[in-house]
């Protein structure tokens, strides 16, 4: 959403940066890019998970640069002492270095975003993304928030907040305007079908359920996971332990712009049986992600996924689909792979740079091509999923 994708086992705040090493994959958070125009999505209040030094994010669906520590750093300390705005300085360095996806937050953005790994953000309601154009748009208006009784919708564009101009704005510069404190106002300049518009809107206390979970009268559960906040995890697994014996499972995982590895890491869990479910590296080191022993490795899986299915959940689909065990129903997911890692900067703002890419068990990348299903679908998805699960055995 304006202001979520997306990306630790907690919270942590740029002071408790140097903690430890929680590894996320960040948010399509709430004003990020569109899950379909290769741009990255950030929520408006999950946007990228908080993360302790050393803990990556994954980001970006092609190459990109990197900008280097230290002449981010050097950078911020020469601004402050000439009493400029570091943050200025350092998102200059990062820009310059062909980081696509670098990002640079002062302390009280990057405290904001962390509010969304709990799946409660202040905002207004809107997921938004980079449209072909180059201009921000409303990918998705959370039904009941202050944008939908606004009367905002998807495929609006949005051309300034509060009188600040938005088109080439990196997303997370766009989420920095929509954030804010309850209450307050936020001025809203947008075009639609050629004509513009302006709503005010307040900002509000928002959240989310990022797992739901129905049956099917055929007895098929279906587990939707919206995005991969604290405690997802331990609900899929929930889930699967409370399905009818001998059913199959739907994996929803279309729209979700990722979040947490950690949950993502105990979803696939679920499912397998101990073993492999990523690898990535960080500056050419590299690290591997492993399910925990006990999941429900015999009943039949399909995994839903589409051009919405990002970072972290491309981690899930494909840590599934290489282990052969779930069958892969749908559309290409996003291409979202790349690493970042957050370093605190001398005034206290958090600079996320490149490091390295993630793997899926196979050796595939995350980044750039994204998850290619089994079963290619477009409409009617679900049936065509329940229909794939009779043939593994299951369903009507």
């Amino acid at each position: 959403m304006l202001g979520l994708p997306s990306i630790p086992a907690f919270c942590l705040r740029p002071r408790d940066l140097r903690r430890g090493a929680v590894l996320t994959m960040a948010f399509l958070a709430a004003v990020g890019t569109g899950a379909y125009t290769g741009c990255w999505n950030r929520e408006e209040g999950a946007a990228v998970a908080a993360v302790p030094a050393g803990a990556p994010t994954a980001e970006g669906p092609r190459e990109t640069g990197t900008a280097d520590r230290e002449a981010v750093a050097r950078a911020v300390a020469e601004a402050v002492a000439e009493g400029k705005s570091g943050k200025k300085a350092a998102q200059e360095v990062v820009s310059r270095s062909g980081d696509r996806w670098g990002t640079v937050y002062d302390q009280g953005e990057y405290a904001a975003f962390a509010e969304g790994l709990d799946g409660h953000w202040t905002g207004v309601g809107v997921w938004a993304g980079r449209a072909p154009d180059g201009m921000i748009k409303v990918d998705k208006v959370q039904p009941g928030s202050p944008a939908a009784r606004a009367g905002l919708r998807a495929g609006d564009r949005l051309l300034s907040v509060d009188g600040h101009a938005v088109t080439g704005l990196a997303v997370p510069d766009v989420v920095a305007l929509l954030r804010g404190d309850a209450g307050t106002p936020v001025v809203l300049n947008l075009s639609r079908d050629g004509a513009d518009l302006t709503e005010t809107v307040r900002r509000e206390q928002l959240k989310t359920e990022p797992v739901t979970v129905r049956q099917r009268p055929d007895g098929v559960t279906v587990i939707k996971v919206a995005s991969f906040t604290r405690g997802s995890g331990d609900r899929v697994k929930a889930a699967v332990k409370a399905a009818p014996p001998g059913e199959g499972v739907v994996l929803d995982l279309r729209g979700n712009p990722g979040g947490l590895v950690t949950e993502a890491v105990t979803t696939a869990s679920a499912f397998l049986d101990g073993g492999l479910v990523a690898t990535y590296d960080v500056r050419g080191d590299q690290r591997v992600l492993y399910a925990a022993e006990g999941g429900d490795t015999s009943r039949p899986l399909v995994a839903l996924v589409d051009g919405g299915t990002m970072s972290a959940a491309e981690l899930v689909a494909g840590a599934l689909q290489d282990r052969g065990r779930a069958v892969a129903v749908g559309s290409r997911t996003f291409g979202k792979g790349s690493v970042q890692m957050p370093t605190e900067l001398p005034d206290g703002s958090v600079a996320e740079l490149t490091v390295g890419t993630y793997r899926t068990p196979a050796g595939r990348s995350l980044d750039g091509g994204g998850i290619t299903p089994d079963v290619p679908a477009g409409e009617r998805v679900e049936e065509r999923a329940v229909t794939v699960l009779g043939g593994l055995g299951v369903g009507p």
